[in-house]
């Protein structure tokens, strides 16, 4: 698949994920800490592709994750969390939002940095940030969920279907 596809697929994606959770969604297990696995898996592949992985890359790539998942970490903590039809729900607040964008520029830089450096853009993979960041924000968001003492939402039965 190409790059530049790859990369809109998981951009419309991530857009998908953030316009629901803007309206408040049911929490549902799978979907908080689906979609942070197989961009990780994605990203991780990737990896395994390139023709060679510097040392400077790797600590790029490091660096360049604990920042994403503290990030993802500290978006977890302007969410909603709340309880509708004996479940939990999840609501982006506009706070949400800004550690969105704040988490884009911030990576941005990282990876500006990293390539002014001499680490190889594609050390880099966009999937493997992504998912990073999301799995930061499962992790908190999961422990918050855990502490309400509520269910967590069960799956629905279609990936399109709404509630």
């Amino acid at each position: 698949m190409r790059t530049w596809l790859l990369i809109a697929l998981v951009v419309a994606a991530v857009i998908v994920i953030v316009v629901r959770r803007l309206r408040g969604e049911p929490l549902v297990a799978r979907d908080v800490f689906g979609a942070p696995v197989i961009l990780i898996g994605i990203g991780v592949y990737g990896l395994t592709k390139l023709d060679a992985f510097t040392f400077t890359d790797g600590l790029w790539l490091v660096l360049g994750s604990a920042v994403g998942c503290g990030l993802g970490a500290v978006r977890a903590t302007t969410t909603k969390l709340f309880e509708r039809d004996g479940v939990l729900w999840l609501r982006y607040t506009g706070w949400t939002f800004g550690v969105w964008v704040l988490s884009m520029a911030v990576n941005f830089g990282i990876g500006f940095l990293a390539t002014m450096a001499g680490a190889h853009p594609d050390a880099r993979p966009v999937t493997l940030s992504i998912g990073v960041s999301l799995m930061g924000e499962a992790l908190v968001i999961g422990k918050r969920a855990k502490t309400t003492g509520l269910p967590y939402a069960p799956p629905s039965e279609s990936v399109l279907s709404r509630r």
